[in-house]
This record gives structure tokens, sequence and C-alpha cells, in this order.
């Protein structure tokens, strides 16, 4: 392979020491894909982009190396609006609880909104809304504001003030992002809650971050379908414990009735009424806390991500910039949903801050076709198109499925660059996107982040990073990765391990709300030298330095003493393009190797049965052992229509593994989008 990454300079990856190589072989979790497809930037983009060609990205990084804070302070300066300049960067006297910019002060609404009064931005569309039904509507950044404003004066008519917790329960609309711009132009934290979560998940949140108050709809539209919201809300209100909730403000949606509770429960329509549309944004501390992001998929007691200010929202505008090379005539689509962190950062925060016009959806990729995301792309001109390989995947079935629904059917010649998040994507489908949606014209960013990092880590920058497919690349400047063992000491390059972050970084999590001790257990283990643990195990490719990330580190399988990521085994066989559109990989106990692989697997053809099935299990497993070797090969292979998932597209794997076991299914099922998959995948072969 090519060497162009750092370490072909010497610049960011150091020569690995005898001591560093002196690693247990168990702590080590073998790659076992190799991917030799590079594809360099064009010339047109590097020559426009931000951030000019791989010297651009390595001045930059070498900044960051020379003077840590120094880097930090010109970027703050320079990318955020201060009432107070701070003149502290970073504060390390009470490790890991790091502050960054302590004594700065700000608003984060002030500086998605108000700073763009006055300047050409004012009258530029921020959102184009598309509804469930299709319908679309525009706002502008001044209207956008007075709206903001009108919400956020409701909020404190109703006693709301700086400090308190809100909890957000809110359809993908124009009103979700006003609410949550309310909450942070008054200073209240907000906690929104994936509108898909059930009334168990509400209320674990309502008390665990004493919220004071709801914002919630009638309904939501989704697919076609009135699903109710503010009902959730009543039925987690009357579990108990929520006794500090004193207001619940419903949007209407639809036209559809929902009870209100006299006294407590007002529309928007009541709360707004006679509020003026200019309310004086509330500066606060750049540490004080934006907003407080529940992580999903979490067994036992419910944990609270918490997120500064400052530092946030430097990360969330600084990172719509450099990954997405933002240009103002840009049209930027992230596909995700507010109740999640990707929502947070790419549809309330970044874009706003950084003056872009953004596309919002309320609707699912396949409704009323699964052409919806191409048809839209056309329709609004789309240039940036950010979504998650689980949404790539299941439309490359529908795609292949039906020509009506392919990319080609849509004209995507706007867009200029692609995105994927939520988890790593495989090589084929990661071509199949760059092929079929791109054009083979737009590069693709894609990002490794979390909740708890706030914006985004490791990915390409479209005019510098020549792109590996399945690889996220390189990390942001003055972001300092690294792959450890269990002990904390650097691996090899080309050996996998645990990744983590060696130095803080101004939007990362700030503590678990409540639980500083969980925070520090879970994040900053003792015997990783301090560093941050994101949790996920990777790889360094040899010779460029390249990192790939092959899933999380409690997604590792230890068959016969091979230790081999999850991720890695599912890759192999969605490659089997003729037959696989999706797969999921775990592991069970088994007596003879330790764990066994069990893989969930989608096929681009009906549901088999019998030996047509046993056929087709002992070719996938065949192919396997070609594409990896016969370790790999799975145990067990169940089919399925498709995957137990989430609403919003992110596979249970806890299910699959009760499934894998035999165990009954004890969890709750309310936030699956299809719960009778889980009979389907009953069947072993």
């Amino acid at each position: 392979m090519k060497t162009f990454g750092p370490q072909a300079r010497g610049a960011r990856v150091r020569p690995v020491s005898a001591t560093q190589q002196e690693t247990s072989p168990m702590s080590a979790i073998q790659s076992v894909l190799v991917e030799n497809r590079v594809f360099p930037p064009s010339e047109a983009t590097v020559k426009a982009a931000r951030i000019s060609g791989m010297e651009a990205y390595q001045a930059l990084c070498d900044e960051a190396e020379r003077d840590f804070e120094g880097f930090w302070r010109r970027l703050a300066k320079e990318n955020v609006v201060w009432s107070k300049e701070p003149t502290q960067v970073l504060d390390e006297s009470n490790k890991p609880f790091y502050k960054w910019f302590a004594d700065g002060q700000l608003n984060a609404s002030a500086n998605c909104l108000d700073k763009h009064m006055g300047t050409p931005v004012e009258n530029k569309t921020a959102i184009i809304f598309e509804a469930d039904g299709g319908e679309v509507t525009k706002i502008t950044y001044k209207e956008l504001l007075a709206r903001v404003s009108q919400f956020a004066n409701g909020l404190k008519a109703h006693g709301i003030q700086k400090g308190d917790r809100v909890l957000v329960y809110m359809p993908m609309t124009i009103e979700g992002i006003v609410a949550m711009q309310a909450c942070a132009r008054i200073g209240a934290t907000h906690s929104v809650v994936f509108g898909g979560f059930s009334a168990k998940a509400v209320q674990e949140r309502i008390q665990d971050g004493g919220a004071v108050a709801v914002i919630t709809a009638n309904y939501q539209m989704r697919g076609g379908k009135e699903l109710p919201l503010k009902a959730i809300v009543d039925e987690a209100l009357s579990m108990g414990g929520c006794e500090s909730i004193k207001n619940v403000f419903v949007y209407e949606r639809t036209k559809t009735a929902c009870n209100m509770v006299a006294g407590r429960d007002k529309t928007f329509s009541q709360m707004l009424e006679g509020q003026s549309t200019d309310c004086p944004p509330e500066m606060v501390d750049a540490e004080h806390p934006l907003f407080v992001l529940y992580t999903s998929g979490s067994t036992g007691k419910p944990k609270g991500v918490q997120h500064s200010t400052g530092g946030y929202l430097l990360w969330a505008k600084l990172t719509m910039d450099w990954t997405f090379d933002l240009k103002p005539e840009d049209v930027f689509w992230c596909t995700a949903d507010i109740g999640w962190v990707t929502g947070h950062s790419y549809i309330v925060y970044g874009p706003l801050a950084a003056g872009a016009t953004e596309i919002v959806f309320e609707g699912v990729p396949t409704y009323p076709n699964a052409g919806r995301f191409w048809q839209m792309i056309e329709r609004h001109k789309c240039s940036i198109f950010y979504t998650a390989p689980t949404a790539i995947r299941s439309l490359i079935k529908a795609s292949e499925a039906d020509e009506k629904v392919h990319p080609k059917s849509s004209d995507l010649s706007s867009l200029r660059i692609l995105g994927s998040v939520g988890e790593p994507i495989n090589p084929e489908a990661w071509m199949w996107y760059y092929k079929n949606v791109g054009g083979e014209r737009c590069p693709i960013v894609d990002t490794f982040w979390q909740t708890e990092t706030g914006g985004h880590m490791i990915n390409p920058l479209p005019g510098a990073t020549p792109l590996v497919p399945g690889s996220c690349t390189l990390p942001l400047p003055g972001i300092l990765a690294a792959i450890v063992d269990e002990a904390g000491n650097e691996v090899p390059n080309g050996s996998g391990g645990i990744l983590v972050f060696k130095k803080p970084w101004p939007s990362m999590i700030r503590t678990i709300w409540n639980d500083p001790d969980r925070f520090k257990k879970s994040y900053f283990p003792e015997e990783l030298k301090g560093y941050y643990l994101a949790g996920d195990g990777a790889v360094r490719d040899a010779e460029t330095g390249y990192f790939r990330i092959t899933g999380r580190i409690d997604d590792v399988l230890n068959v016969s003493g091979h230790r081999m990521g999850t991720m890695e085994i599912e890759s192999a066989l969605v490659a089997k393009t003729d037959l696989v559109a999706e797969a999921a990989v775990v592991g069970r106990p088994d007596d003879t190797t330790g764990e066994a692989i069990c893989a969930f697997v989608v096929l681009k053809r009906p549901l088999p049965q019998g030996d047509e099935a046993k056929q087709i299990a002992k070719e996938l497993r065949d192919w396997v052992a070609k594409e990896i070797g016969p370790i790999a090969k799975p145990k067990d292979i169940r089919f399925g229509e498709n995957l137990p998932k989430t609403r919003s597209g992110k596979i249970m794997r806890r299910l699959l593994r009760s499934l894998a076991k035999g165990e009954q299914i004890t969890q709750d099922t309310s936030t699956l989008e299809n719960p009778a998959i889980l009979t389907q995948l009953d069947q072993t072969y």
C-alpha cells in the first residue's frame, strides 16, 4: 500500500520502543481485514478546500503539538463569540475533571443565531424542513431567532431559569430545534430523549436529571403513522418519582387530541401567547452544562453524559468547517435524530453556529418508498450528506430489489461530500456509497466519535486525506489518539488493541450526571495511565498509520485463543455482495472453543427454510473461511428479514446475545422497529 499517512513524514507517529512491544499476545486483537484500495482527493477538491492537502493538515497538527494551549486559545478566539473572553485555556488541576476556558462567558444560542444578525446570513435559509408527508417549510436565521426568543420567554414566564433541567421528548421538527435552542438561550440544561424510547426510559431520565419541565408533542409522524408522545409522557409521570415536573408543554403536531392535565399542561400556542420575540441571551460560564444526554443501550441506571457550553460549542463549529469543508453555498443534511448526540452536534448546534443551510427530515428513509433519501437530495440540491452505515446497507438491499428506488434514479449531481456516522462502515458498503451515491467523485468522511467526545475525533478531511474504505484514517488536529494494551502501553502499528486519547480536548464529557465515580472508572481507569478509554478496539495500518475501528472491546470474541473483532467478521459476510445485505455477529459460550461465533444474516432474497437455508449457511461459512480463515467461520447462522433495531436504526446487540445463548428475552423490546423479527431469528443453521 502507498505510504501517505503522517508516519511517512515522521511527524506524529513516533517509533515503537522495545518496551512497548512487550505485550501479552492475549492483549492483542487480531486484525484480519486487508484493504488495499486508496482514493486520493481530486486536485480540484484539494485546491478549493479549507484544509488544502496533507501539508496543511500536518501544519495544524504541528501547531497543536508545539503549543497545545496556544492552539486551542487561537481557535476559541476565532470561532466563538464570547461576552467575556477566557484568559485560561485548560485547567488540569482536578484530573480527569478537566475544565476548558473556565473563566470565559458566552451563550450557545447567541453563537448560533444572534451573531449572524446584521450579516448576509440573517436572511439566509437556516432550515429546510421536510415533513413525513413531504410538505416543505423553510425558515431564515432571522425568523429562527425570533421563534427561539419567543419560546425562551415562554419558558421564563413559567419560572424556568438558568441551571434548571428541561426534558425534551420531541419529533424531528423545527419545533424540536427551537426548544433546545431556547433552553440554551436562558441557561437551562436540556436533556433530550429520543422519541422512540419508552415511558420507563422517560421516567428514569426525569428522575436522574431532576427535570422541572417536559417539552413534548401530542403525536409524531413516522412512515405515514401517527405515533403518540404525550401519552408516553403521561405514563412516565404516573409511574412516580417525577414530582419535580411542574410544567408540560405540548406541540400540537397533528390535529388529534391528547390528554391535557389542567394546571400542568399547556399547548405551545398557550405557552407562547403574548410573548415577545426579543429575548436577550443569558450569559453562562464556559463550563456551564449545556446538556445532559443519556447514552442508549445501557443497562441498569441511566448514564447521563454531561457536556459543557464553551468547549462543546467550539468543537461542534470547528468540525463542521473541517470535516465537511463547509462553504457558504452548501446545503447540509445530517439524517440523525435530535435524540442522539449526532443530532445535537450536527443539526442543532454545529450547522447553525457555522451559518449553514441544513435539511431537517421528520420521516424514515423507506417511506413512501426506499428512494426517499435520493429524491430529497435531488429536490433540495443537497451538497453534503451525512448518514449511518445501517441506513446505507438497508438501502443497498432495497435498491437492488427495485431499480425505481436506486440512487441512479435521482439526480445526485449536487452532492460534493458524503459522510458516515454511528458505527464503522464495512468496505463493501463504503464502495457502494462511493460509486452509487457519490458517483466516484465525492469524498466520504468516515467519522469516528462518541456521545462522550462531543464531536468528531478521527476522520479524513475531504481536501487532504487519501481515503481507504473501512478506515476512519487519521485523528483531527489537536486530538492525540493511540492504541494500547491493557496496561496502557502502546502497541506496534499493525497490532490491534484498545483505542485511547492521551490528551484532553475541549468537547470531551465533563462527568456522568450525579455519578463522578462512575465517570472516572468508566473513562479514565487507573491501569490506562490516565488516558481516556474510548471503549473501542482499533488497529493502525503498519505503513500509513491509518486507524481502523474493529468494534467495541466488549464485542471481541475469543475463539480457541484467537481474539477477533466482531465487526471484521460482519464485514467479511457483507462482502458476499451477491447474497448478503446485512449481518451482525455476536459470541456465545462454547465448551470446545471458549466462544462460538454466531452470525445473524439478512439476505438479498426471500427468507430461506430447511435444506435451502442449510446450503446457504454452508456457502457463507466457506466464504468467511476464504476471506479471513477457518477460525472465523460462524458456528451458528440465523436468517431474518431484518435485524432487531431501534427506530433510529441501531442494532440491539444485547438481544442478539440473548438469542445466541438461547435465553428468554426479558429486556424491554418496546423500542424495536419490528418485534416480530425475534421469532424469525430463533432457527439456527
